[in-house]
């Protein structure tokens, strides 16, 4: 089971692209639309978007799918 992430975490994720790093900007623990879609969150189960390091481009992930990074 994956811990919680807090804004400001430096963190890592898959994409189509391969491993992609960045930082968290936002936590939700309600559902909201993002990019069009409206994304499933709650206080048991938050999403979160992060802006990737390399580039200007935010992604919404719930936290199974990210890993903290050191630094």
């Amino acid at each position: 089971m994956s811990s919680a992430f807090k804004v400001g975490d430096h963190v890592s994720w898959n994409s189509e692209a391969g491993r992609v790093s960045g930082t968290v900007i936002a936590v939700h623990t309600r559902d909201f639309d993002y990019k069009g879609h409206t994304h499933h969150a709650s206080k048991e189960e938050p999403q979160y978007e992060i802006k990737s390091d390399k580039t200007d481009h935010v992604a919404a992930h719930k936290g199974g799918a990210l890993r903290h990074l050191d630094g």
